[in-house]
């Protein structure tokens, strides 16, 4: 039996975090171990924490370090064969660590598994059947969605299959295929903070020769601060943008075009180079049109394409994904 090292990384969670904890100590796979880092949150959480979960290791950082580094933080202070990041607005079923491992045991080289993860309301405490994720889906154009994030579960993600990634609200890794993708000794590239981090490792894993899976037996609910949102067209993203801080715009912005720095293969981006350039430029309109505050981000990006350019060398050097391989992932 394997074990598995769950990381759940707070920050203010004080109205979520007991849900989420009690979902994970009622878990049906034994064999785990849990740890909490906090990124110096300011609210009662840790207070929660202690009088209600003192058996629950709890790492507490000076500062908030952001989602990567402090999951990179989690990994290293712990063992498991696998390992689980979550968000402190995540629910569990009780068996979904058990759906997953079992998921994994039939596919030795995935190195990213994710269940149905639908949407939890935390003022009302119900569960409901609208999806927040059941993996990512890349358009040709590298706009990378949760498929179905806003739908209701009519059934039509059923299919235990391969994906090309999984969302980090509640994944679990093969801690093999971690350390085989580290760059720097990170596992998650710190230079992210947060947002777009999880996508940026499931690509590189794919390239580094690591699948990911969905397998929609195991079932979560995730809070989701920014909504549980229709995204599908250029309109629904436009109109749910409001919702968004000026912060997590920026941010979002320039992780999504450093990533693709990182990971894209040269014949693949040429392939799709023209939907590639049509979005640039309508996001870049649009962001000189209605929100010229993120002309700032654009600054931020340019500083940061210098690291970003050396560990794509390290990645491009010690890939194995052919370009043909990875272009099927790319898709209309």
């Amino acid at each position: 039996m394997p074990k598995i090292s769950i990381i759940i990384i707070n920050y203010n969670a004080e109205k979520t975090i007991g849900s989420c904890l009690n979902s994970v100590l009622t878990q049906s796979w034994h064999k785990k171990e849990i740890i909490i880092i906090d990124n110096a949150s300011t609210d009662r959480s840790l207070e929660i924490l202690k009088t209600n979960f003192s058996s629950v290791k709890i790492i507490k950082n000076t500062e908030n370090f952001g989602y990567s580094k402090a999951a990179n933080q989690g990994i290293r202070e712990t063992d498991g064969d696998f390992v689980m990041i979550m968000n402190p607005d995540i629910v569990l079923e009780p068996d979904y660590i058990e759906k997953i491992l079992e998921c994994a045991e039939k596919h030795p080289k995935t190195g990213a598994f994710s269940g149905k993860l639908l949407k939890y309301n935390f003022e009302l405490g119900i569960k409901t059947n609208i999806f927040d994720s059941t993996g990512l889906y890349c358009y040709r154009n590298r706009r990378i969605i949760d498929r179905g994030q806003g739908l209701k579960d009519f059934g039509q993600y059923e299919n235990e299959e391969e994906v090309f990634g999984v969302t980090g609200a509640a994944p679990i890794y093969r801690r093999e295929a971690l350390e085989m993708v580290k760059i720097n000794d990170e596992y998650f590239d710190e230079d992210f903070f947060m947002y777009k981090e999880d996508i940026d490792l499931t690509w590189r894993m794919r390239l580094f020769g690591w699948s990911s899976y969905y397998v929609p037996k195991a079932v979560s609910y995730h809070g989701r601060g920014t909504g549980v949102l229709k995204r599908f067209t250029h309109w629904e993203v436009a109109k749910n943008r409001r919702r968004l801080s000026r912060f997590q715009k920026s941010l979002a912005y320039r992780n999504q075009r450093l990533m693709q720095i990182k990971n894209e293969m040269p014949k693949n981006f040429i392939k799709d180079a023209l939907q590639i350039f049509v979005k640039e430029f309508l996001i870049l309109g649009y962001i000189v049109v209605r929100e010229p505050y993120l002309l700032s981000s654009v600054y931020e990006l340019l500083k940061t394409i210098p690291k970003a350019i050396k560990k794509r060398k390290i990645i491009m050097n010690r890939k194995i994904a052919s370009q043909e391989s990875m272009q099927k992932w790319f898709q209309s």
